[in-house]
């Protein structure tokens, strides 16, 4: 049985969490085996995930798993996964999942790679998985010959395929066997735009905007596109930009649909945290930006002229749309 646990913060299903099932179905087709998702907490339509290929959803509803923490729900997690016969568990690879997956490895004695982003392919006993490595330079790939598998599942790795129907949800009683030596008091969230780690289209700025008072064509072009924004590391240091905005390879990795890049020179930390992102659009008024090498589209030019027009395009092509 592949066991995929399905992140619910707030009682939300995440976007991840539809990917990991989505997943876990095709690893589940590849084992001739089942898949079955696992919810903890207080969960809003959980028997949706049986429509990205859950055959069984758990959900084990203790109030206690309503704030992470990341040692009850390993503990959960695995209990369910023994008391199941799991062969292969799957996590996102989130804050969450990350922080979850390798208390995991150890309580099942498994094999864990993290960060994958394709499909295994099934080997005798073992599962051969690839994941980027070297900032997004080379793919290495790994093999997982231990009794118990887990992966990791970058996001964006898979697109969430709703074939199948709700199923009805089992709860169920999980042990924690006395995890949780560190009480979590209290969690506080970033309210407003979907968080980058999640964000389809992300829109990012850099020092070419020359100070935090320009900002206001970055937040228009991220408005009309319905966009998070991000900036480059010299940005949040500069506290032009909160931190958590910060993408790169010493912030926060992000694999959006479209990245589009304004007045940043595109150092290689900054392309390690970006440089998975399916569409890159890069505007700079330096041809010779490095960006560009890693760009699928690109405009030279000052950004304080081509924002504002870009932004005025938009607008009336969503108005003539």
């Amino acid at each position: 049985m592949v066991l995929v646990f399905a992140e619910s913060p707030r009682g939300n299903l995440k976007k991840a969490a539809l990917e990991a099932v989505t997943y876990g179905k095709k690893v589940a087709e590849l084992l001739g085996t089942d898949c079955v998702a696992l919810t903890l907490g207080t969960v809003k339509d959980a028997a949706e995930l049986g429509r990205y290929g859950a055959s069984r959803v758990l959900n084990a509803g203790d109030a206690s798993f309503e704030k992470f923490d990341s040692q009850s729900h390993a503990a959960a997690i695995a209990d369910v996964a023994k008391n199941n016969g799991a062969s292969v568990v799957i996590t996102s690879h989130t804050s969450t999942g990350k922080a979850v997956a390798g208390r995991l490895a150890i309580r099942l004695n498994a094999g864990l790679v993290s960060g994958v982003n394709s499909l295994p392919s099934v080997e005798g006993g073992a599962l051969r998985v690839k994941k980027s490595v070297f900032s997004g330079k080379a793919i290495a790939e790994y093999e997982i010959n231990s009794p118990v598998k887990i992966i990791s599942l970058m996001s964006n790795a898979v697109k969430p395929e709703a074939t199948g129907n709700p199923v009805s949800v089992e709860n169920i009683s999980v042990s924690t066997g006395g995890a949780g030596r560190i009480r979590v008091k209290d969690v506080k969230t970033q309210e407003g735009r979907v968080p980058l780690p999640e964000a389809e289209i992300v829109v990012s700025a850099g020092r070419g905007m020359k100070g935090p008072e320009h900002w206001g064509i970055v937040e228009e072009l991220a408005e009309i596109l319905g966009a998070t924004t991000a900036c480059s590391r010299p940005v949040a240091d500069s506290h032009w930009r909160p931190h958590h905005e910060h993408v790169g390879q010493t912030g926060i990795a992000i694999r959006p649909n479209l990245y589009i890049a304004i007045g940043i020179s595109g150092a290689i930390q900054h392309l390690a945290g970006v440089n998975n992102s399916k569409v890159i659009v890069v505007v700079n008024k330096d041809p010779e930006a490095p960006f560009f090498k890693a760009a699928d589209y690109g405009v030279v030019g000052d950004l304080f002229e081509v924002v504002p027009r870009l932004n005025e395009a938009f607008k009336k092509f969503k108005a003539a749309n």
